[in-house]
């Protein structure tokens, strides 16, 4: 392949910027960890979590149950302390 100077710099420019794009995947990738989830709903939830999401909305929905699984929780750590 011919290849006048200008266009010779231009492709060594995009090869780099090329290389530096491919090198910022991999530190992405290398920094990257799994995605557990903290707790795992059964199908019959899940199905409801669904169902729910299409009526309130998913925001709405999200608000309810960080609410309740809220409540729960600070019946248990108040038991806990007892």
């Amino acid at each position: 392949m011919k290849l006048r100077k200008e266009e010779k710099e231009q492709l060594s420019k995009a090869i780099d910027q090329m290389n530096e794009s491919l090198d910022r995947f991999i530190e992405f990738y290398n920094e990257s960890e799994d995605d557990k989830p903290i707790i795992s709903f059964n199908d019959e939830v899940i199905q409801l979590i669904e169902a729910g999401k299409q009526k309130y909305g998913e925001e709405a929905l999200t608000q309810k149950i960080n609410s309740i699984v809220k409540e729960v929780l600070s019946f248990i750590s108040a038991e806990d302390a007892r």
